[in-house]
């Protein structure tokens, strides 16, 4: 018979001395010493230490380290180190048979290579390292949703099959739709500003997709966003929305999941506030003094950001960037219409997330489209809805996987992506 589970480990505490538990979980270590073996149980929420005597003992058999057991039995004291509490088993039962050897130790003691253990996902989220990623992503994606609708922002789901190329972009993923052709989105941007009609202030947070032959380690094909528009905002408004919502998940996750912390080894640190504001100007002159051959108007390419990162580590916007450089619904600035209304955020090098002021007007939307090659009639659907009292709004979008990468300090977004897609990989 299977066992139905009474107690997750971590629940096990001093008032359930001498009364029957039921635990589940995979078995961490079994070391057989004589008229007694030793269990190291492990589920999702703890570890715990299993005592196994007299018959039951006798009649154990083999069982391999990483099965599935479901175990009854007593809750008592110990004295041993690592463990606040044991249990002496009354029954054991295998519900699962691990295979020895497993492709990849999830303990850790042998060490595989990310690939591997890619291959190898579902084990390799019983490395506690691993598992331990993925509960500070899970808790980084609650802080972010509170915070947001803190801020009276409303949750969206936009669609991701769309069609058109409604962006202009080149990079687009295509398919056959019941013989019409279609492409998954690279980013909600069309639809989140149509919603500010009547919402006002929404955000989506989803997996968007991008063609993109890039074979680096912040760069993948499948990558989950996290995206607000706003009405009666300009994109000044929108940076100190970004800011404050960085803010307070590093504050969140770095209060409270210190044992992941300790699992992942990397103590995350609150940054200062408020974050550096430098132009696009003064990365151009900062390049120049650096002996780079830019000029005002070129986009800056991953070795010049390198030296602008290096100038400012840490988290910093990258203001006011030539409106040549920026997609055709981005809104230019009143004093100078050479420049827009625009910025990034990056973490040193790295950009997190893009964003600005939006062109509310039809009609300059429509010029702007004509100016970037781009055919008006494309994008009917969209240029409509501004027709119907579009209020001026800004916005912007920013890589969670990214995000996460600057938080627990490790520089491969396929660390803080359960099954990620790049070029070369489809699978598992």
């Amino acid at each position: 018979m299977v066992f139905v589970k009474t107690h997750d480990i971590s629940e096990l505490n001093q008032e359930l001395i001498g009364k029957e538990v039921v635990l589940g979980g995979w078995i961490e270590d079994l070391r057989k010493l004589g008229k007694m073996s030793f269990i190291t149980l492990r589920d999702v929420s703890g570890i715990s230490q299993v005592i196994v005597k007299g018959e039951l003992n006798d009649n154990l058999g083999e069982i391999n380290r990483q099965s599935v057991v479901s175990i009854r039995g007593i809750v008592q004291e110990t004295k041993a180190r690592d463990f606040a509490f044991e249990v002496k088993a009354d029954e054991i039962e295998v519900l699962g048979k691990a295979i020895h050897p497993l492709p990849i130790d999830p303990i850790g003691r042998l060490e595989s290579n990310i690939d591997t253990r890619l291959n190898h996902r579902a084990l390799d989220m019983r490395n506690q390292k691993t598992a331990s990623i993925f509960k500070l992503r899970h808790h980084v994606l609650q802080s972010l949703r509170k915070t947001l609708a803190d801020k009276k922002f409303i949750e969206i789901t936009t669609p991701k099959i769309i069609g058109s190329a409604s962006e202009g972009g080149a990079d687009l993923f295509s398919l056959d739709y019941f013989g019409k052709t279609a492409y998954l989105a690279q980013s909600p941007q069309l639809y989140k500003e149509q919603m500010t009609i009547g919402l006002e202030r929404v955000f989506e947070i989803s997996n968007f997709y991008r063609a993109e032959n890039s074979h680096t380690g912040r760069h993948l094909t499948e990558f989950t966003s996290i995206d607000i528009e706003a009405a009666f905002m300009d994109y000044e408004d929108v940076m100190n929305v970004l800011e404050s919502l960085v803010v307070s998940v590093y504050k969140d996750i770095s209060e409270n999941c210190k044992t992941e912390q300790e699992s992942i080894e990397h103590a995350i640190e609150i940054p200062s506030v408020p974050f550096e504001r430098i132009t696009y100007t003064q990365c151009v002159d900062e390049l120049k003094k650096a002996g780079e051959k830019v000029e005002f108007g070129d986009d800056l390419l991953d070795s010049h950001l390198r030296i602008i990162g290096q100038n400012h580590p840490g988290f910093f916007f990258l203001t006011d960037w030539p409106m040549k450089l920026k997609p055709f619904y981005i809104r230019e600035k009143d004093e100078d219409a050479t420049l827009s209304r625009s910025f990034d955020l990056q973490y040193g090098f790295l950009e997190l997330s893009s964003g600005g002021t939006r062109l509310h007007n039809p009609e300059m939307l429509k010029e702007r489209l004509k100016e970037q090659g781009l055919d008006p009639n494309q994008f009917a659907d969209h240029l409509k809805t501004f027709d119907w009292g579009m209020p001026p709004h800004s916005g912007w979008g920013m890589g969670l996987d990214r995000l996460m990468t600057t938080l627990i300090g490790i520089d491969n977004v396929r660390e803080v992506v359960l099954y990620p897609r790049d070029p070369d990989r489809l699978s598992p």
